[in-house]
């Protein structure tokens, strides 16, 4: 028998006094499923609900992760998801102020992507004295500041999901301040081919190979999802894009230190604390952070441990285990009360869009992944500076004026929906900061 350790072993204590941590998870697609069946597998954290529109992927997942036929019950309210919970059933409603509302509930976990949804999800969660795990980076970089701001208020945590991008490269970061090293630059390898001009059509069999939604394969592949999870860096740290859409050098695991480092260390950016990403070989689907350690013989001992060359070196997380992880940061917003990622309460970067294809006055806008735009970086002074429409108010906005195919989206040539809870918590954000107030 292999004894446990560390956070397992904080984890099986905590059971023992107080139960399992018991999660309400919105969302049964691809992250969805993969969350209910790994909480199968651990100890001490169970599911309790699950909520989307209908009970299909719910049913399925739970039947996935080897419950018996009868494990899941639909539930419709609060009090019928309790005694689901109580009952040692996983409740399956499509209500998610339920969800949220359910006493048995200790934590929700948004996996829906959806920027209208996530807000919606996270202000009831927050309402009802529940903590929140957003595995819903389009939400967070829209209005999590806002959000991580009224749930400081309410006593509970808003925390991003370990196992996703920005939250692995945020543990290198810490490592590193930590040590005492300057942080060069931090980010991701990008997994999949760049294409910006990518439509979902195009992509219909590989989704369906990989058991994926095209629009969510094409908002990996236009670089939209890059663009999102190191704008929640930046927003997480201070670091800044570079320059707008970032570099996104071919640099390799092998030379990245030396790429992704200032131009006065034979790199190529124009000053230190950066996000940023790289298409090169031998760092997808892992994550890193570029330092420079603050004395020569740091220096000396890191490049004789073969971290490279120096003086500035690259630190590897070679996998991201995405939704596998997310359990993690549930369990410790529920056990400590502390979270995982969590924005700083300032602006630094801002996620536009730029447009995939000309775009008429009148058009209504769809979701991120389609036919119409694509994420794009930027620091929160230059979108500012530009109007930049934030790429989580984009969808269902409609055009005012022609775009360009390559042009920025912005608030002068297409309106946002002003009916959408996450327009109103945006604009409520703004004034705070007074975006628009020069």
């Amino acid at each position: 028998m292999i004894e446990r350790i560390g956070f397992a072993a904080e984890l099986a204590a905590y059971t023992d006094r107080n139960g399992p941590v018991t999660i309400g998870l919105a969302g049964a697609g691809q992250m969805g499923t993969d969350i209910v069946v790994q909480i199968a597998l651990m100890t001490g954290i169970r599911i309790g609900a699950v909520a989307a529109n209908s009970a299909r992927r719910p049913m399925q997942a739970i039947a996935m992760a080897g419950y018996s036929e009868d494990h899941g019950v639909v539930a419709a309210g609060p009090s019928a998801i309790d005694r689901a919970i109580e009952a040692g059933h996983i409740a399956v409603t499509d209500d998610l102020g339920a969800l949220c509302a359910a006493g048995r509930i200790d934590v929700v976990v948004d996996a829906t992507g959806s920027p209208e949804v996530g807000t919606f999800l996270a202000m009831e969660a927050i309402r009802n004295g529940k903590h929140i795990v957003m595995l819903n980076v389009e939400a967070d970089i829209t209005v999590g500041r806002l959000l991580a701001r009224k749930a400081r208020e309410a006593g509970v945590v808003y925390t991003g999901s370990a196992g996703d991008e920005p939250a692995s490269t945020l543990e290198l970061i810490s490592f590193a301040q930590s040590l005492g090293m300057e942080v060069v630059a931090a980010g991701k390898g990008k997994n999949n081919p760049l294409r910006h001009s990518a439509i979902p059509e195009e992509y219909e069999e590989e989704a369906r190979q990989r058991d994926m939604n095209a629009r969510m394969l094409v908002e990996f592949i236009d670089g939209s999802k890059t663009m999102v999870e190191m704008t929640a860096i930046a927003n997480c740290t201070g670091l800044r894009p570079d320059v707008p859409g970032m570099h996104g050098p071919e640099a390799t695991g092998d030379n990245l230190g030396q790429v992704l480092c200032t131009a006065e260390d034979g790199g190529i950016l124009s000053k230190t604390g950066c996000v940023d990403y790289t298409i090169g070989k031998g760092v997808a689907p892992g994550v890193f952070c570029v330092v420079k350690p603050r004395h020569p013989r740091a220096i000396e001992r890191m490049a004789d441990l073969k971290v490279g060359p120096g003086p500035c070196f690259a630190l590897i997380r070679p996998f991201h285990l995405t939704s596998l992880e997310t359990p993690l940061s549930a369990a410790r917003a529920v056990m400590y009360r502390r979270p995982d990622m969590v924005p700083v309460d300032r602006p630094v970067a801002e996620c536009g869009a730029i447009a995939k294809r000309d775009l008429k006055p009148g058009e209504m806008l769809g979701r991120i992944g389609e036919a119409d735009y694509r994420g794009y970086a930027m620091t929160w002074d230059d979108a500012r500076a530009r109007r930049a429409l934030p790429l989580g108010l984009v969808e269902k906005s409609r055009v005012v004026r022609p775009v360009k195919a390559g042009e920025l989206v912005t608030h002068d040539n297409c309106a946002s929906d002003d009916s959408l809870l996450v327009t109103k918590m945006r604009a409520e954000l703004d004034a705070v900061d007074g975006r628009f107030a020069d």
